[in-house]
């Protein structure tokens, strides 16, 4: 169908290197990382598809926007217009108010090899996408800041999807756009027109993935967001609008859990295997690496200050920038995910949805929830959102009524990264950490 963390750290300066790394969880077939990046081949057919399938098309876009329905801004060849007014870029469109396409949630469908686009308000979807050609292993997804989704696969690859239909392309050329509405709608791979691009990784194992801020054009009202992942022991950075590999910076990590970007583009990453945090840098591309607090980490989030929080088992920790220490409270070494606002980390400590101050530590708020959620994402309407644990459901508390709405019929979902981009709108820029 159509639809329109304790000691001084250690810094290792930047180099080359390859997409080879060191084995971990997880499996996937090696393939090569293309630079070309192609439009979908054109297709004649139309519909909806249950399987994956569909005539093998190049993975690729940088599509241009299509679909308008409004008259194309006026172009003037010269400077200084005196009546021409500025483009105001707080109307709605990237900017970060939750009005457009920043008012969705993405949550993966591990199971399905699918993600899902959720409307936060209504709690409808309104879409859902392979996030792989085939053998499809969706984990970890992340909205940047004109709402487009990037979506990395465990066992190798990177999806980014549009938002907004308006952005996507007909490749086959009949004058609308193909694209899932729901559930029921999963398109083909070859058929799906709101997919921007794919890019192969050849890893063992592919999880973390974060968008930068990236600059605003006045002009479009639309960031230059690119993006963070780690493929093995290797960091990339992506080109955002056409999937191109950017940087490859190597690290000296063993598996890499978890990421997330400061407001100054840095990428923080979580090595589960030898207990560490390490931080890119984005201009220089040196890493530094710290040992894990009390407890170690399982989820990785970035407040509004910059720092750096981990969480697991229902006890979270802050990394505190400047003496590079840590500060622990509640449980130890356990599993889920965590995000902050502008008071309160979130994360679930059973079937328990906490807040814990940001500055105090104490224990803020508690939400009862029917179940254990692993990953915890926040919308731009204040709600924060839990997604069970390999199952079917998706949780969306209010922390002003404690009211609690549940969204049904994901399939083995498992994400606990920024599935709605206000962590990446939220978070601060805390400087440089100097050991």
């Amino acid at each position: 169908m159509a639809s329109t963390l304790a000691a001084c750290g250690t810094t290792t300066p930047s180099g080359g290197g390859s997409d080879e790394g060191s084995a971990a969880d997880g499996t996937g077939a090696p393939s090569t990382t293309g630079d070309a990046k192609t439009p979908p081949a054109p297709t004649s057919s139309t519909g909806a598809g249950a399987e994956q399938g569909g005539d093998s098309a190049p993975d690729t876009g940088n599509a241009p926007d299509d679909g308008e329905d409004v008259d194309p801004p006026v172009v003037f060849d010269f400077h200084g217009i005196p009546d021409a007014p500025d483009i105001d870029c707080s109307a709605g469109g990237g900017n970060g108010d939750g009005e457009l396409e920043l008012a969705y949630i993405w949550i993966a469908n591990s199971q399905q090899g699918t993600i899902s686009k959720i409307d936060t308000d209504t709690m409808t979807e309104l879409g859902r996408y392979y996030a792989k050609e085939a053998n499809g292993d969706p984990s970890r997804t992340t909205v940047n800041l004109n709402g487009d989704v990037a979506v990395a696969n465990r066992n190798g690859g990177i999806a980014k999807f549009w938002a907004n239909p308006d952005n996507c392309f007909d490749a086959n050329g009949n004058g609308s756009i193909q694209t899932s509405i729901g559930s029921a709608d999963i398109l083909p791979w070859a058929f799906e027109e709101c997919r921007a691009w794919f890019t192969p990784l050849a890893c063992s194992t592919n999880r973390p993935v974060a968008w930068t801020r990236g600059e605003i054009d006045p002009e479009t009202c639309q960031y230059d967001a690119k993006l963070w992942t780690a493929c093995d022991a290797n960091v990339h950075l992506i080109n955002g609008e056409t999937g191109d590999i950017e940087e490859t910076i190597p690290t000296s990590t063993g598996f890499i859990y978890g990421g997330a970007a400061d407001a100054e583009s840095n990428f923080w990453g979580l090595d589960t295997s030898q207990q560490q945090i390490f931080r890119v840098d984005a201009i220089t591309f040196d890493v530094q690496y710290w040992p894990l607090g009390p407890g170690g980490g399982y989820g990785i989030a970035v407040d509004y200050l910059g720092r750096p929080w981990t969480c697991g088992g229902g006890g979270v920790r802050r990394f505190n920038l400047a003496a590079e220490t840590w500060d622990s409270v509640g449980p130890n070494n356990g599993i889920g995910g965590c995000m902050t606002d502008d008071t309160t980390i979130w994360h679930s400590n059973g079937n328990v949805l906490t807040g814990y101050d940001l500055e105090t530590l104490a224990v803020s708020q508690t939400i009862p929830l029917p179940v254990y959620v692993h990953g915890v994402s926040i919308d731009f309407l204040g709600k924060v959102w839990g997604v069970s644990f390999a199952g079917s459901t998706a949780y969306r508390a209010d922390p002003n009524t404690g009211v609690v709405d549940t969204f049904n019929g994901l399939v083995g979902a498992y994400t606990y990264s920024d599935m709605t981009g206000f962590a990446l709108q939220n978070a601060g820029a805390g400087g440089v950490p100097q050991g």
